[in-house]
Parts: C-alpha cells; structure tokens; sequence
C-alpha cells in the first residue's frame, strides 16, 4: 500500500521524508514533523494518525524514537494492522510493522534512516530505497524524490502509484511540504512541483519568512 523513508542530515541539521502509496492522499495521512522533534511515518492497512501525532509528541518532550514507538504501540490492540517509524531530534530511528500487515511488509532503522513499506511486491523495494539514500549525494529534498524513484522501479506498490509527497525540514530554510494527493504518474508531478519551487517567484520569497536559524526574519 505505502513506501516511506525517514531521513536526518546530522551535519545540516535537515530532516527530510518522502512517501508514495497506491490510494489518496499520501502526504496528509502518513508524514508529520517539527524540526524541534523529529519526523513520524504511520501506515498501514489501518493507520492510526493518533500514533503520528502521539510519537511527533514525545519526541518533542524528549524521548527516544525507541521509546515513543515502543510505547504507542504496545498500548494499542489494533497494531496487528499498522505500521510505524520514527526518527527523533538527535537521528535515532525506530519502527513497528504489525503482524497483520499485508506482505510484503517490513522496515528498517538505523542511524539518520528509517524505511517502511506494506503490499510491496518484495524486500527488494526497501532494499533499493535504502541504497539509493546511501549512493546519492545530492542535497536532502533531491535525494528522496531519487528514493522514491528508486522504490517505483524496484516494483514499489504492488497496485500502482496514486499519491507521493515531499516533506524537508531545515534550519536555515522554511519547510518543504510538496503533496501530491491524485495522479496517474504522482512521483513525476512531485518531481515538477519540486521543480516549481526553485524558480522565481516563489524560490525569491523564501529569504523574507522566519527559520528556526531566524526566527524574526522579514523584508528588508
């Protein structure tokens, strides 16, 4: 159903995810984060947006991914249909893919990464998208549209793709939250919303709003 990565760039301070999936919506139902607490992924055959919301919490209180997943998960009966991952302020991942989600299902989690994918056609998918995070040196946003690329050849969705989206979280820049909710080709309207966002006018205004690097920027 969903393919998300989870991404954190300790020398730039970037948080940066991507997901796609083969129904609606993508960006709205699956990725949440705050630049001063980390970034969530919840999906699923059944996924809960209080898992999202509660673990984008904790982090910001302080927990470990590990711990915020931990404990949002076992507390739910209903996890058998769900599957979650994290990455907290400091690039610690963690995740949860519940035993009912429909194969293939499965992620991983290291330092600075956290995949997770379910109704993917093989391990392959997440394989691809890990080695295409690692191989590419690009800045963070280009980076993850590659990943996404990279998951729709390695056989991605096994239903096809309907929605993809693009969430950057920086401090020297205001975020990045690019969704594309319905298409018959999504990652390559994604790619040209992108696109559009580094071209005037809009790319011009960006200088004049608040960063976390400065948070009273205005016009000069």
């Amino acid at each position: 159903m969903t393919f998300s990565i989870l991404t954190f760039d300790k020398k730039t301070g970037t948080f940066a995810a991507a997901a796609a999936t083969g129904s609606l919506c993508v960006g709205g139902w699956v990725l949440r984060g705050d630049i001063e607490s980390g970034l969530v992924a919840s999906q699923g055959t059944s996924p809960s947006t209080f898992w999202r919301d509660d673990v984008l919490r904790a982090m910001y209180g302080g927990e470990t991914a590990h711990d915020a997943v931990e404990a949002v998960t076992s507390a739910d009966p209903g996890r058998g249909h769900r599957q979650l991952i994290a990455l907290d302020r400091n690039g610690t991942a963690h995740g949860f893919t519940g035993e009912n989600s429909v194969p293939f299902a499965g992620h991983l989690a290291r330092h600075g990464v956290a995949i997770a994918g379910n109704m993917l056609k093989g391990p392959e998918v997440l394989e691809a998208m890990d080695a295409a995070a690692q191989s590419c040196s690009e800045a963070a946003d280009q980076r993850l549209l590659r990943v996404l690329t990279a998951a729709r050849l390695a056989g991605g969705d096994s239903r096809g793709l309907l929605s993809a989206a693009l969430l950057v979280l920086a401090p020297d820049r205001p975020p990045l939250d690019l969704r594309i909710d319905y298409s018959d080709d999504p990652i390559a309207d994604l790619e040209r919303l992108y696109d559009r966002t580094r071209k005037s006018p809009y790319f011009d205004w960006l200088g004049e709003v608040p960063v976390l690097d400065d948070k009273v920027c205005a016009p000069q």
